[in-house]
């Protein structure tokens, strides 16, 4: 078992303006691999899911049709937030753990924000592939008005048109390049307002509009439900581990130190016994209270910080993990101590079920979110389903107004991203 970590000090790499128009033109053509096959895909399979409910197969189907579109979805709101800048709430209902397949079809179907999501496939499939394609066209066009001028002219057709330039000679060919340096310009200024276009768009189509704070309502009344129901859950669980550990260990303890008080001088073997045991018993509730004390808020997280009690919780797995920290403050220690959990509910998945040798943990903070993803190079298959151990994970997070999301297709690798609002101190 082995762990490497690496941590970082360094604030906000500041970019030039050429290397902005670069990475808009390869995030966009990212976008238009992503936005026109998985838009097509997922609402093509929602149609047909839908359609088929009268018979009876979609009532199988459609629940993970559109567990599938939202994770599509959740995807890109991350990318919207670190690409764009854009904030893109995550508003669905919860669901009952033990629903059955038709109230997990039908509960669906009755949030706004299924309709939102398959509303927002269309326009992500043409509006929003072809802002994607503009953003990564531009600044590659005037590339050819140069290399036209630098005598790709003599290999075109005649009557090549670059633009609105008819190219015939050099003297045209150099009209092709100077046109090339207007769009060159052009593009340094539009690339990267039509990546951040594309996310506008799809906040608009994603968000929840007029009734968003409605909504907000409504999430923020079931998280606050959920956290009192895990609070609730958290005190009851403490309350057995107590009693059926720590506390019978102290209590036998107890009646064996009064046995020894009768034998010390009648048979004080049996007391020398009885004190070895005695003494055990101590060390095992010492070690049962320390547990119980880790599993309610683990002391190097309230002494040292996040990231230092995810190496710690790093050492102790049998797999190898890097743990990159980016976190120039501290939060709060309820963010802290749920985005604690979240990771060691998210690695215990990982070591169990995924069969990944290998996990990389990245933790930073960025305009005003605190950023944790998880990546294992392990078989996939993962979702945030009833009764999953990532549905605690989404409930969690959010009684912070925190999002979850993960990308785990058939053959791996798993990623699982969470997001939590908070300020650093």
């Amino acid at each position: 078992m082995s762990i490497e970590t690496q941590s970082s000090t360094q604030g906000p790499r500041t970019r030039g303006r050429a290397g902005n128009v670069a990475l808009s033109g390869a995030r966009g053509l990212a976008l238009m691999f992503i936005s026109l096959p998985g838009a097509v895909i997922c609402f093509c399979f929602t149609l047909v899911s839908i359609a088929l409910i009268p018979i009876g197969v979609g009532i199988v189907t459609t629940p993970w049709v559109l567990a599938g579109v939202r994770s599509f979805a959740d995807r890109r709101r991350l990318l919207a937030a670190e690409w764009g800048g854009v904030r893109i709430p995550r508003a669905y209902r919860p669901l009952p753990e033990d629903a059955n397949p038709w109230a997990r079809t039908f509960g669906m179907l009755r949030d706004p924000a299924t309709w939102r999501d398959i509303r927002w496939l269309p326009v992500d499939m043409t509006a929003g592939f072809v802002t994607a394609l503009v953003a990564f066209a531009l600044p590659l066009y005037p590339l050819e008005g140069f290399a036209i001028a630098a005598g790709l002219w003599r290999v075109l057709p005649d009557g090549y048109w670059y633009g609105f330039v008819k190219v015939t000679d050099q003297t045209s060919a150099f009209y092709a390049a100077g046109l090339g340096a207007v769009l060159l310009v052009a593009a340094l200024w539009l690339a990267p307002l039509l990546l951040r276009a594309h996310f506008r768009l799809t906040g608009a189509v994603l968000g929840s509009g007029q009734g968003e704070l409605a909504e907000r309502v409504r999430v923020l009344t079931e998280t606050r439900r959920d956290a009192v129901d895990t609070s609730a859950a958290e005190l009851r669980r403490i309350e057995r581990d107590l009693h059926d550990g720590a506390q019978a260990r102290l209590v036998a303890m107890g009646m064996d130190l009064g046995t020894v008080e009768a034998l010390l001088e009648k048979d004080p073997e049996k007391a020398r016994e009885l004190l070895a045991q005695a003494r055990r018993s101590s060390a095992d509730a010492l070690t049962e209270l320390r547990e119980l004390v880790r599993g309610i808020h683990p002391p190097v997280l309230a002494e040292r910080g996040l990231g230092d009690a995810v190496r710690a919780l790093a050492l102790r797995l049998p797999v190898t993990i890097e743990v990159e920290v980016d976190l120039p403050g501290r939060a709060e220690a309820p963010v802290e101590s749920a985005a604690y959990f979240a990771v060691s509910e998210i690695l215990t998945n990982a070591v169990k079920h995924s069969g990944a040798d290998r996990i990389w943990i990245d933790i930073h903070h960025g305009e005003g979110l605190l950023r944790v993803s998880v990546t294992d190079n392990g078989k996939g298959g993962a979702s945030i389903g009833a009764g999953s151990g990532l549905a605690g994970v989404e409930r969690r997070l959010g009684t912070f107004d925190g999002v979850l999301a993960v990308s785990s297709p058939a053959g791996g690798p798993t990623m699982v991203t969470m997001e939590i609002p908070c300020v650093l101190s």
